[in-house]
């Protein structure tokens, strides 16, 4: 049976170290944000009790409560092995063909790169590096370094390592540029004989990698970082 989760706005016992929104029987909503209490996880002795687990609901929006991401570690390895997958044809296969006075040319990313780079429009060139190639790479370096460091129950450089996930939120979105150029060129190149611009198989294969690795940021909750810490607090105190 659903159950609408109270919100909390009681003060704590333990010491400003120990308060944590788990130890305190405390779910943040994924939707609004707003903090309830969880009747299904009352608080002994500063630690959460196990008890049954029932649907809950915020009492604000209506959403399913969960105190973590249900699935987290497994869902963001099969995003980032997907994407990993994608990213090899991504840059292999031709992003772009132009038809030129009846000649085509294929380019894949790296290769128009290289053109803009040799043509002295460097300015370009390093744009579509950075957004195409390197970001979407260092993005999927950086949620697996989190996934290994997770599992490894590592409690090193934890601020460092928060600060990363936050990194590949901010700058994963901006992947979608190369995208976002093929998209107008295909759309508005349609010169007949003279010039035409086709997508190629690569930009399907590029456009799959960017949106893996969004849903792969999404999925992965950087919570469990600071859960592995308080854990092994504990039982350095037991």
């Amino acid at each position: 049976m659903e159950k609408m989760a109270t919100q909390i706005v009681k003060p704590h016992s333990a010491s400003p170290e120990a308060l944590t929104a788990r130890s305190m029987a405390l779910v943040s909503c994924h939707s609004c944000g707003l903090l309830c209490r969880n009747p299904a996880m009352p608080v002994v002795e500063n630690k959460v009790a196990d008890a049954s687990k029932p649907t809950l609901l915020c009492p604000r929006c209506g959403a399913v409560l969960h105190l973590r991401k249900p699935n987290s570690i497994r869902r963001t390895w099969a995003l980032v092995l997907a994407a990993y997958i994608f990213y090899i044809p991504a840059n292999v296969l031709p992003i772009t063909t132009v038809v030129y006075v009846g000649k085509a040319q294929s380019d894949t990313i790296m290769s128009g790169v290289i053109y803009f780079l040799s043509t002295g429009m460097w300015p370009i060139g390093l744009i579509i590096f950075i957004a195409s190639v390197f970001v979407p790479l260092v993005k999927l370096i950086i949620l697996t370094f989190l996934l290994i460091s997770v599992q490894r129950k590592s409690t090193r450089q934890l601020k460092e390592r928060t600060r990363l996930y936050r990194l590949t939120e901010i700058v994963g979105r901006w992947s979608m540029v190369d995208i976002y150029v093929v998209t107008l060129l295909v759309a508005l190149v349609h010169l007949g004989n003279l010039a035409t611009i086709y997508a190629g198989p690569g930009a399907v294969f590029f456009g799959a990698v960017v949106v893996i690795t969004l849903f792969a940021a999404e999925s992965f909750d950087p919570r469990i970082l600071w859960d592995i810490k308080e854990s092994s607090d504990e039982d350095n105190r037991t």
